[in-house]
């Protein structure tokens, strides 16, 4: 499945929350998001109004890896 081209950081931030991510803070224009779903994990993503492919790939890889779920799985429930 092909990533979204037009992804804001807010945004996915938004959709992160299926997953049990929630803001815990913002320093300048990074979010940090926390999730206690399987154990504590921690991301951190630009708020930039549109994502690069790499930083979004690399984002989903590294919740991917955590949930210990194929990225393609986590695409096709975020998307």
């Amino acid at each position: 499945m092909k990533l979204p081209r037009e992804l804001s950081g807010e945004e996915l931030a938004k959709l992160l929350r299926k997953y049990g991510y929630e803001i815990t803070r913002q320093t300048g224009s990074h979010i940090r998001l926390t999730t206690s779903v399987k154990g504590e994990h921690h991301i951190t993503i630009p708020a930039h109004k549109h994502l690069k492919i790499g930083t979004l790939s690399g984002v989903l890889n590294d919740v991917a890896t955590h949930f210990k779920i194929d990225k393609s799985d986590l695409i096709r429930g975020l998307f």
